[in-house]
Parts: C-alpha cells; structure tokens; sequence
C-alpha cells in the first residue's frame, strides 16, 4: 500500500517574525500519523498572496492532503480565503450555511452580528463548509484531481475541535492509510557514529518497510524504528524482533523505550534490586538529586544529598582527608571518591554517588581545564571513578555530568543483575 503524503501550510508573519510559535503544525502532524497518514513537509509563508499561491501549488505537487491554518480572520490581512479563490479559479460568494453558523455563535453570545463578521461567511464556492462550533471562521474543504485541501483557523484550539471532529475521520474515509507504527530505542553512553558502526551489520538486514532513524541529543541517541505496511498487530511483532536482534549489539547502551527516562531506569533497578542510594555533589550543585527525585515514588531508594561546594564542608560534612584536598585538588580521582565513601557512611545508604569538576565558563587551569569533571560511585564492595572532558558550557556540563552519574549507576546495577543469575 502506498503511503499517503500530506503537507501543512501555516500562515502568518507573526509566526516568521518569531512573535509566537507555531504549535498546530506538530500537533497536526502527530495526530496525522496516528490514521496513517505521513507527513513530507511543513510549511511557513506570510501574509502575501504571491507567498500563498506559491506554497498551495508547491504542496499540490507533493502531497495527497494540504492542511492550511491560518489567516481567515475577517480583516484586510487575511488573505487564505481569496487567495484558495483564486487558486481554485472560483469567486468568492455568502455561504448560507456558514452565515447561520456565524450568526449562531453571535446569538448565544448575546452579540450583533457586524457587517466585518458577517464577512466571515463569504467563502469560495468550490468549498464545503467545515462548521466551526468554537469560533467565527468557518473551516473549508476542497477535493480537486485526487487530492484534498484543507482551511482551518489558526487559534489552536479551534483548528484542534475542527481536526478532530470532522476533518480527521473524514480524511479516514477518504484515502484507504496504511498502518504506522513507531518505536524508540533509547541510549546513552555511545555517540552516534560509534553507535552506527556497532549496529551496521543489523541496520543493513532490516526488511524495506521498516525504517531507522538517528536522532542524536545531548548525552544520548534514540534511535526511532519506524513500520509501514496494511497490520498494525505484525508490524509490532515485527519490529519487537528487530529490537531483540539488536540487543546482542547494543544493548549494553540501552537504557529505555519510548517515553522512558534515564532517572526512571536508575530508579526501577534500585527498587527492584531494594538498593538506596544519596549524592554528594560539588560541581553539579544538586542536579543529580534533583534528577532522581524526577521520578514519583523516589523516596522509595533516594535517602538524601549534599551539596558541599566549598572545600571546608567536603572536608566537615563528608570526611574528606586535608591532606587528600591539598596534595591532589577538590577535582581530582581521590576526592571525589573520598565523597561517594562519605556520603555513603553518613547517610547509611548502600549506593553514594558524588560529582566535582570545574563547570565553566571560568576556573580552569592547563592541568584541569573547564570541563574537567570526576564523578564516583561506591557500594561498599566497589569503588568506581571516571574522568569527563567536556566543553566550556556551564548549563551543558552540569547537563551532562548528571547522565554520566546515573549511567554509571544504571550500568553497575545491571551488572550487579547479572551475577545474581
């Protein structure tokens, strides 16, 4: 079965000027592939009518649907009605059904119906009305060669109670859609190109109709599978065996799917393996006990942190040797260690994690420049310590100090998993 291609056309200069944000395009497009219904390109133009023009007849030569919001208010401005009149080669005339839906919405607010209003019911005549029970401005729907066109108003949630009440199972009934199905693996602790040639040989056997995607962020790469073909049922058995293929490969890496979170992971293997677990943190000011906190029902394995920024509280409150500070620094192997040991032992916990670096954009030095991170974890058999070289960023530093504490802390608990079995 053929894919079905749609585009969105969003109108405004106030979208191009950056004065709002242009939230309908993605929330059309999710709900789009929802019916199976792909989405090739999203569009902005501006208020100009050669701007329209030019994006309806682009759209019409790559997409099944073209879905317009925007500019149907009833001032000069609005341009989307005349300028579908003349893309359509057809005038523009009362609509007595949209001028009773108008002049509805005006009688249960207990308001006249103004003569600029009533210009809200003037609609080309190749048209259907889409009734808009929430607003003034009606929806259209065109059909020309095989095609759909769609005009929607730009308030949200009108083009929202438009979309799902009529205008979605309409396009249902109209194109036989192929089923959609996506899944996202999600990892950490490998940058995309080494992640890529680990799984080259299992990405090159996977069947035409199901597709990988990259998609790389701070920390982390996801990578999205994405299955097209006529049932849904097989297409999930089918990409579930293609991640039980890739396990073997990468699974190391893994540490979720879909809407899963990092700290949520860390926090199901702590609960299942009954651990607890407290920070001490210096350069991180805190993060990675807020990002454990993350997660409802935390208290169940998170007993508590300190933040011990100055040397004199790593020294008071988590025991941490003078001598330790003053022959290798508050960033070095030793001490950060000497912090996961402390905070262990002070809070009687079975798991201490600890962070100290230098977080930017100030304080290096050419033996530990900013970026320079040591992060630890004890358990009480195990001690473990890794240097970070990171970047002169201080909000990303902190960002990514946080991931390498809880990876740490996921991947021993894994192995931990293993040598239980």
């Amino acid at each position: 079965m053929q894919p079905v291609r749609a585009e969105t056309i969003t109108i405004g200069d106030e979208i191009l000027y950056g004065q709002i944000v242009d939230t309908n395009s993605q929330w059309i497009s999710k709900e789009l592939d929802k019916i199976g219904v792909k989405t090739v390109r999203k569009t902005t133009v501006s208020d100009s009518e050669s701007d329209i023009l030019e994006a309806l007849a682009e759209a019409s030569a790559r997409a099944d649907i073209i879905l317009v919001t925007g500019g149907l208010g009833p001032t000069t401005d609005d341009l989307t009605k005349p300028c579908l009149a003349k893309f359509f080669q057809c005038d523009l005339a009362l609509n007595e059904q949209a001028l009773k839906d108008v002049q509805s919405i005006f009688d249960k607010i207990g308001r006249e119906l103004t003569e600029t209003n009533r210009q809200q019911a003037y609609l080309p005549t190749k048209c259907n009305v889409i009734t808009n029970r929430v607003g003034t401005a009606p929806g259209m729907w065109f059909q020309e060669n095989g095609k759909v066109y769609v005009s929607m108003p730009g308030v949200p949630h009108e083009m929202k109670t438009l979309m799902i009440e009529q205008v979605l199972p309409k396009l249902k009934t109209t194109f036989q859609t192929p089923a959609i199905y996506h899944k996202i693996v999600k990892t950490i602790g490998i940058g995309e190109s080494w992640l890529a040639d680990k799984i080259e040989t299992w990405e090159l056997q996977l069947p035409p109709h199901i597709k990988l995607a990259y998609l790389p962020g701070l920390g982390e790469v996801k990578l999205r599978l994405t299955a097209i073909g006529d049932d849904l049922g097989k297409l999930e058995n089918e990409v579930h065996q293609q991640i039980k293929n890739l396990k073997p490969l990468a699974g190391e890496y893994i540490y979720g799917y879909d809407r899963d979170t990092l700290p949520a992971a860390v926090g199901n293997l702590l609960r299942s393996q009954k651990l607890t677990i407290a920070s001490a943190e210096s350069c991180s000011g805190g993060s990675v006990a807020q990002a454990i906190t993350s997660v409802d029902g935390s208290s169940d394995y998170f007993m508590g942190s300190i933040v011990a920024y100055q040397n004199h509280l790593k020294k008071s409150l988590l025991a941490v040797s003078p001598v330790t500070l003053d022959n290798f620094g508050a960033v070095s192997e030793h001490t950060v260690l000497e912090m996961a040991e402390g905070i262990r032992k002070m809070l009687k916990v079975d798991i201490g994690v600890a962070t100290s670096g230098i977080a930017g954009p100030g304080g290096g030095s050419l033996e530990k420049p900013v970026g320079t991170v040591w992060i630890a974890y004890v358990d009480g058999k195990n001690k473990i310590s890794k240097k970070l070289s990171l970047y002169k960023d201080r909000a990303i530093n902190i960002k990514l100090t946080t991931q390498a504490v809880l990876n740490l802390v996921r991947q021993r608990l894994v192995e931990l998993d293993g040598e239980k079995v």
